[in-house]
């Protein structure tokens, strides 16, 4: 083959010959190579059409052949990087597309670096204006990163990756805070932020990066001066993003249906374009089916950066800015607030005096607020911070003077503060809340009887006497009180349970070794310690109020008859008892793991439904309630149950009128299962389908318009004759019928 075709038209051709021999073709491409520094030249100094087409083609067979001659294309990456980041202006939409496909070539063959690349397409994600070209820079980013992470993390590109990140959220953070009402204006800067934010958000929702720093990036996008940057960051917390066009899989777009189903009837029909669609389909249906409730970004929250600074930071940033930020706005950063609050027991305490402006029930949104009240309480709030909330909830939404739904979310939003602060109570208003009780409304009387059942557990001395319950009455004789604030149960001295799984070990290692026997040692060393135990389990038996006599102890058979009947009568919790009293030693001498934690919830299970099997009584049944209780929470994602919304403070209503969308998701589900969706008029007991008789027609018509007919007419005019003949066909008839 001649040399004489290995032209500039002739590129393709040669990048084919380059690839199969590239020692014999190295001058060929060193010529090509000096003509694109020389068109890259005249290009850099007047960027018209017929410079930008060749330097197109030139770029694209040089990135395809870089790989073949290292040395003399060390400089190729660089000037790409130099034409888009320097000339991006003066270049065309086409000639930006080819640079950076060709870059993207570069690193699939190693010819450059995840941080070159990611060097020169960070910078031009807010400054490019197409919308294709930004998601195909964006789509490069992420798949970059998630190639690079997927068999194990890379740390080095994620540090790198995550610096650059955080500078484009620092360079606007300098500016004043203009607020989102009115006119919005928009920081230089704020692009590149928002992008930082919006990568970050997707790479955390990929679990590519599941780390302290990533969390730490959105965090700092929570104080950014522009609140389009502050919402995307805080909507990262609580887990209810909205901006669906953030995320780059195809499967997150809206199918529409119909317009898939007219293009199946217009295009050739074929099986494989049967069965796409027929994919599309399932898929649609999937997402349509599957649950799209919002949770709050538990991991998020716990990885945060002294989140004691990181609440006070959000605080500060909501007061300083309360007349130029929406209330929309707002909310959210109280609810991200509330939410740090609870899940790390922080106290803010300027935030309840804040939120007392809020607290009123024609106030827009206040279901919101109530909520975000409810979960910045915990049990190391100070009583004293709450006590003007709950007088400011009563005054304003409980009275005669709002409706009951008014009324029930007030009730609801003091008992979930009680629930977690019980001592913000005061005794006088909580019995004006219990008379509730006795209201009409169901929503109101529902409400006043949780506050009712939650102070029959957590402190029945608040309550009246009638009021308080069988079970808090018989506590509040034994002499059982709640902990004052401040106060804390007796140091834990062991794992609850932690016996129960020393035993499981001994005996798998006796079946395995074959010991059955022990030492005598050893056996009485456990029989005294059951002894002990079950005599201190008696001694607090003894110690009952018996109407002001002494109890006498003897050894007489009859009391030794009563003692063992008392003995059965609550024998398992006699043994109950003993296993809690017993110290187990295998927390130092053995590491637990998780799976040696879950192992030790089912053997408590076990052991709790042993003693409900043999009458344990309601204490056995409350404490198997509550270890299942934990194990599903364990199990699952419990993070919808850790916090409170806005129906758990609305509580029920009455149902409400269903709009257009309600009335239609109805009517389809009443027609699953039918064949027809028509009239079953004149259908029914016939083989064939088929319309309804005129004699079923005329036996539904409208009484007026049968007395205005000609047959009823007849019948009122008809002779004495035409009526004795009309009768006696019809007895002919009755007779024929019969026999």
């Amino acid at each position: 083959m001649g040399r004489g075709i290995l032209l500039t038209a002739n590129l393709p051709q040669l990048q084919n010959l380059i690839k199969r021999d590239p020692a014999a073709y190295k001058e060929e491409f060193l010529q090509q190579y000096n003509h694109y520094n020389s068109i890259r030249q005249l290009f850099l100094i007047s960027p018209d059409d017929d410079n930008a087409a060749h330097l197109r083609e030139l770029v694209a067979f040089i990135a395809q052949v870089a790989v073949c001659y290292p040395k003399e294309t060390v400089d190729f990456p660089s000037h790409l990087s130099s034409l888009v980041l320097e000339h991006y202006g003066a270049l065309t939409q086409d000639t930006r597309k080819t640079l950076l496909h060709n870059l993207v070539i570069l690193r699939n063959k190693n010819v450059i670096s995840s941080i070159d690349l990611l060097k020169n397409l960070f910078p031009l994600l807010p400054r490019t204006t197409s919308s294709s070209l930004r998601a195909f820079i964006r789509k490069t980013i992420l798949s970059d990163i998630r190639t690079a992470n997927l068999r194990t993390k890379n740390h080095k590109l994620n540090r790198a990756v995550q610096a650059m990140l955080f500078a484009m959220i620092e360079r606007g953070m300098d500016a004043d805070v203009l607020g989102d009402k009115g006119k919005l204006r928009a920081s230089p800067n704020s692009e590149d932020a928002m992008w930082a934010v919006i990568l970050t958000k997707e790479l955390w929702r990929k679990q590519t990066w599941s780390d302290a720093k990533s969390v730490s990036i959105v965090a700092l996008g929570c104080f950014h001066p522009v609140v389009k940057v502050q919402s995307a960051s805080l909507h990262f917390f609580l887990g209810s993003d909205e901006d669906k066009e953030d995320s780059d899989d195809e499967s997150d777009q809206e199918v529409d249906i119909k317009a898939l189903h007219h293009r199946r009837e217009i295009n050739k029909k074929t099986r494989s374009a049967d069965k796409k669609l027929q994919k599309r389909l399932n898929a649609a249906k999937k997402k349509k089916n599957k649950p799209s409730e919002s949770t709050p970004n538990f991991p998020a929250l716990q990885l945060l950066n002294d989140p004691q600074s990181f609440a006070e930071k959000l605080y500060d940033n909501l007061s300083r800015y309360d007349r130029r930020f929406s209330l929309d706005h707002k909310i959210l950063i109280m609810q991200l607030l509330s939410r740090v609050m609870g899940s790390h027991k922080l106290s803010v305490l300027p935030f309840y005096t804040y939120i007392l402006k809020y607290l009123t029930y024609h106030q827009l949104r206040v279901p919101a607020i109530l909520v975000a009240l409810a979960q910045s309480v915990h049990d190391l709030t100070p009583p004293d911070v709450l006590t003007p909330v709950v007088r400011k909830l009563a005054a304003e939404f409980v009275h005669p003077g709002v409706g009951s739904e008014v009324i029930a979310a007030g009730i609801n939003a003091i008992r979930e503060v009680c629930r977690r602060q019980p001592w913000a109570m005061e005794e006088d208003l909580l019995g004006d809340l219990v008379e509730y009780r006795k209201s009409r409304d169901k929503a109101v009387t529902a409400a006043a009887r949780g506050i009712l059942q939650l102070y029959r557990e957590v402190n029945p001395g608040m309550l009246k006497r009638r009021e308080r319950g069988k079970d808090a009455s018989i506590g509040m004789s034994t002499g059982r009180q709640p902990l004052p604030f401040g106060h804390s149960a007796d140091a834990a001295v062991d794992i609850e349970g932690l016996s129960l799984l020393e035993d499981h070990f001994k005996k798998l290692r006796q079946d395995e070794t074959g010991e059955m026997e022990e030492d005598d040692e050893a056996g009485w060393k456990d029989w005294d310690v059951e002894t002990d135990s079950s005599e201190s389990e008696s001694q607090g038996w003894i110690d009952v109020s018996d109407g002001g006599e002494d109890l006498k102890v003897s050894d007489s058979e009859d009391e030794k008859e009563t003692a063992s009947a008392q003995a059965r009568d609550k024998p398992k919790d006699v043994s109950e008892d003993t296993q809690d009293n017993r110290i187990s030693s295998l927390a130092t001498t053995k590491i637990l793991t998780p799976a040696d934690f879950a192992l030790l919830n089912d053997l408590r299970i076990k052991a709790a439904t042993e003693a409900v099997e043999s009458g344990g009584g309601s204490k056995a049944k409350r404490k198997l309630a509550a270890l299942e209780a934990s194990k599903k929470a364990a199990a699952g994602d419990d993070s919808a149950d850790a916090f409170i919304s806005e129906n758990d403070i609305l509580g029920p209503r009455k149902k409400a009128k269903a709009d257009y969308a309600e009335r239609v998701a109805s009517i389809e589900k009443g027609r699953e299962g039918r064949e027809k969706y028509g009239s079953l008029k004149g259908k029914k007991k016939k083989e064939t389908p088929s319309s309804s008789t005129n004699r079923e027609k005329a036996r539904n018509k409208p009484i007026m318009m049968i007395l205005s007919s000609g047959a009823v007419r007849g019948k009122k005019k008809a002779s004495l004759r035409e009526k004795q003949r009309k009768l006696r066909a019809h007895i002919e008839r009755s007779k024929k019928a019969h026999h």
